[in-house]
């Protein structure tokens, strides 16, 4: 057994959690300390960023892309009002075309910009490639946008199933890690229990694009057969790819 790696570094082997740091008199060695400010920094450098749309079509294969935005003028606000982040701006709202989609997706911002800028487009054509019998509305981007501003988007474009792909609450091992989040029927003053989540897209950290995309596909799928999201969907979501790595947060 001389020659197995001590426990702690068998153990960070297994996890990105912080342990075995050791220290230096009463406090973390110098190195340790730096490495948990610039994540700390990192973490708030992602909550405060601002999206760009510059390229998105560009990068999900030309597909049309409306920008909107919430109530939220700017980021302070948006961090300070949640709820008006749950809120499309008026005149984007009449912006949005009805249309004959069965499912729109909602890219937003959220608490991590960052997340969307890393992630977004890679899993959206990961998914565009395992929905080949489903129609779907332009895609939306939405700025200052907390999950329930996919309610209103969604009910706007008349389509029967919202997507929402958003930024997660920052971590100190992960600043950018993407969020889904999906609504059969969606309107506005939808609850979090008739939602679906799968969390922590995130390679190669957390869960790759074609495990996530298998993992969402199959509940868009279930939800157009069932006609529902939220737990009854969710508890019953056995043989699709587990979901692996800590789970993130966004509020909604």
């Amino acid at each position: 057994m001389a020659d197995q790696p001590a426990l702690p570094d068998r153990l960070r082997a297994l996890t990105q959690a912080r342990i075995g740091l050791g220290r230096s008199g009463q406090a973390l060695p110098t190195s340790a300390m730096l490495d948990f400010q610039l994540a700390a920094a990192r973490a708030r450098d992602a909550v405060h960023a601002e999206l760009s749309v510059d390229g998105f079509s560009a990068a999900i294969g030309g597909r049309p892309v409306i920008a909107v935005r919430s109530r939220a003028d700017d980021r302070t606000t948006y961090l300070q009002r949640p709820d008006l982040g749950r809120l499309l701006d008026e005149a984007d709202a009449a912006r949005l075309p009805r249309t004959d989609a069965q499912a729109a997706f909602v890219v937003g911002d959220g608490l991590s910009a960052n997340a969307v800028h890393a992630h977004a487009a890679s899993l959206l054509l990961a998914l565009f490639d395992r929905l080949p019998d489903w129609t779907i509305a332009p895609i939306v981007v939405a700025r200052h946008a907390r999950v329930a501003l996919g309610d209103e988007i969604g009910a706007a474009l008349g389509v029967d199933l919202v997507v929402m792909l958003i930024g997660e609450r920052p971590g100190l091992s992960a600043p950018d890690s993407l969020g889904c989040y999906l609504t059969w029927g969606p309107r506005r003053g939808r609850r979090d229990s008739e939602r679906n989540c799968v969390s922590n897209i995130r390679p190669p950290g957390g869960l790759d694009y074609a495990t996530a995309a298998s993992r969402i596909a199959w509940l868009m799928r279930e939800a157009r057969s069932r006609g529902l999201t939220g737990v009854a969907l969710k508890d019953e979501a056995g043989g699709v790819p587990p979901i692996t790595g800590p789970v993130g947060v966004v509020d909604s």
